[in-house]
């Protein structure tokens, strides 16, 4: 299990970048938005939970994959035949749900830049996701456009932020002491920032560069941290607009809360501004979420890893097919997350399983801390998944 050693910048960076700007998609700003407006300053607490259940995930994943050099679907079949079948159903299907909530995050940045119609803007940014990966190599594009929009979003946003002059002490307190807790809200959050498709995407962009094996894994400890800091700062930035916005009496747009923040903060300039942070974070997400989802059945057959590029246009064009004749942007990002944080503890547990296997894993020992913290993530997401039917049930 020994990879050629690789040093940290490139795809190791790219990596760190592609999964955060998965997990800061479309889904996540409207999903902070909403449920900002519900629970005020309480919901940094949901995002500090977040943060916490990522990195108990990412860190587990990236490692376990990387030191095995298997992708996900592989250990999960070499651990158990046919299991790494129902792995990828499962991810695929998130990353389908993500996809077409990316996709409806896309048309709703183009509708805020230009007034075009959800649709127009849905399929226009197909056309721009299609050419991002027929005209350049597909690796070394990921790699430095998640970077430049990455970065991009994270600026405009911080700029919003110190624009609506938030409770920075209220909030500090109550992301601590939260004020009142929602098992909804934390499922959806970490379904939408962690789950599905995106605790593999890292992992799966460093194995399709070769960095992998254990003397590869300080390079990969160093971008699983990396991802997760990004995301982490992202997060929290654009909580602080929210609440910010919402404690000088301003009224979010059901349709579009996001949208409501930015215009609230700075007037049209920052809804212009909203619309390009909205549109990087969903054209990019798009990206991601097609990249990891395909790279999960590409194992499976030569003709999927010989055909990629059709495979991942395919997935794309599918995606914003049906957002185009189902509509409801709002509904389907919110949806998405939810549906992605009921996959996490599953595959999760089945690359834990794995990690203790010596057939699999050889002489390496996975850490025991790492272990234990990945098993919290499992029985935490499992018991709140439940908790959340359970509150919609009742709701």
């Amino acid at each position: 299990m020994k990879g050629k050693l690789r040093t940290w910048g490139g795809a190791s960076l790219g990596a760190a970048f592609l999964m955060a700007n998965s997990s800061i998609g479309p889904g996540f700003l409207t999903q902070t938005a909403k449920f900002t407006q519900e629970l005020f300053t309480s919901f940094g607490f949901v995002i500090l939970v977040s943060v916490l259940l990522d990195v108990g995930a990412q860190l587990n994943t990236w490692r376990i994959l990387t030191v095995s050099e298997l992708r996900a679907q592989d250990l999960a079949n070499r651990l158990l035949p046919g299991l790494g079948y129902f792995l990828a159903g499962m991810v695929i299907l998130g990353g389908f749900a993500f996809n077409i909530g990316n996709i409806a995050g896309c048309g709703l940045g183009l509708n805020v830049l230009t007034g075009i119609t959800y649709e127009q803007g849905a399929m226009l940014s197909c056309a721009v996701a299609l050419l991002l990966f027929w005209v350049r190599e597909v690796g070394k594009m990921l790699d430095g456009f998640t970077k430049i929009l990455g970065t991009v979003k994270i600026l405009l946003t911080l700029g919003i932020a110190f624009s609506a002059h938030p409770p920075l002490l209220q909030a500090l307190h109550h992301t601590l002491l939260p004020a009142k807790v929602s098992a909804a809200a934390i499922v959806t959050i970490v379904g939408g920032t962690v789950g599905g498709y995106i605790t593999f995407s890292g992992a799966h962009r460093l194995l399709d560069a070769g960095i992998k094996g254990i003397d590869n894994q300080k390079v990969v400890t160093r971008s699983a941290v990396s991802g997760i800091v990004i995301s982490t700062v992202m997060r929290f930035v654009l909580f602080l607009a929210i609440v910010g916005v919402l404690s000088h009496g301003a009224t979010l747009a059901a349709d579009n809360p996001a949208a409501s923040v930015f215009r609230s903060a700075a007037g049209e300039v920052g809804f212009r501004v909203f619309g390009v942070v909205l549109w990087s974070a969903a054209i990019s997400s798009v990206v991601g979420a097609a990249y990891t989802s395909v790279s999960f059945f590409k194992t499976f057959h030569p003709v999927f890893a010989r055909y990629e590029r059709a495979c991942i246009s395919v997935f794309i064009i599918l995606s914003t097919t049906i957002f185009v004749l189902v509509g409801k942007p709002t509904q389907l990002l919110i949806f998405a997350g939810a549906v992605n944080g009921l996959i996490l503890p599953i595959a999760l547990a089945i690359v834990l399983v794995a990690a203790t296997s010596r057939r699999l894993m050889g002489t390496y020992r996975h850490p025991r801390w790492m272990l234990a913290a990945g098993w919290v993530v499992v029985v935490a997401m499992g018991s709140l998944s439940v908790l959340a039917l359970w509150e919609q049930l009742m709701a």
